[in-house]
């Protein structure tokens, strides 16, 4: 086995430890999950957000990311407003209610995550994300691990 593949079974595993944590804490202290914290985050972030800015960004289907809008929509989080020149599409838009629940779980994903990687020298992380970051631009310019 090469030393890629222990590589990549570690990053999953942290991936998923991490996501489980931070998600747990989010949910008891806000009632969302990292997920819906995520797709909250991108709406905010991306001027004119639509469900295709969100699946370009975290590579999953259109229909998971429709179906998961939907529960943010009924959930009173955000809004779908028709696109201004694209009657066919919609824009994604935070509720009053959205922007104050994002705006109070920053600090607790950003603590949690803080907390977690504690065991990390910062020299340390700042490296492995600087690998990820760039990992991570040569498999979106490739397109690699889209859906479809």
């Amino acid at each position: 086995m090469s030393h890629v593949t222990p590589t990549f079974i570690d990053l999953v595993r942290v991936e998923t430890r991490l996501y489980n944590a931070v998600s747990a804490r989010l949910r008891a202290e806000h009632g969302l999950g990292l997920g819906q914290f995520e797709f909250l985050e991108i709406i905010d972030r991306v001027p004119g957000c639509r469900v295709l800015d969100i699946v370009g960004e975290v590579a999953i289907t259109v229909g998971a990311v429709s179906k998961a809008v939907d529960r943010l929509v009924a959930a009173g989080w955000c809004l779908r407003v028709a696109h201004p020149q694209d009657r066919r599409s919609s824009v994604l838009r935070l509720t009053a209610e959205g922007e104050k629940l994002l705006a109070a779980s920053r600090p607790v994903v950003e603590g949690e995550l803080a907390s977690l990687t504690a065991a990390v020298p910062a020299d340390d992380l700042a490296r492995v994300a600087s690998t990820l970051a760039v990992l991570r631009a040569s498999l979106e310019a490739g397109s690699h691990g889209q859906p479809g």
